[in-house]
């Protein structure tokens, strides 16, 4: 028995300043993410957008 497609897919938000990726889910319909986050590279908060 097959299942159907859940609403929910995989994501990477990339940060904007060091090569730094964290890997989340999101609803499929919404639009493209963009969070602040921890970047533990640059040991600061930044902007993360989805690839």
């Amino acid at each position: 028995m097959a299942s159907k497609k859940g609403n929910r897919i995989h994501v990477i938000l990339e940060s904007t300043e060091s090569p730094h990726r964290y890997h989340t889910k999101r609803h499929r319909l919404t639009e493209k993410l963009k969070i602040k986050k921890y970047d533990p590279v640059l040991r600061k908060n930044v902007e993360y957008k989805e690839k």
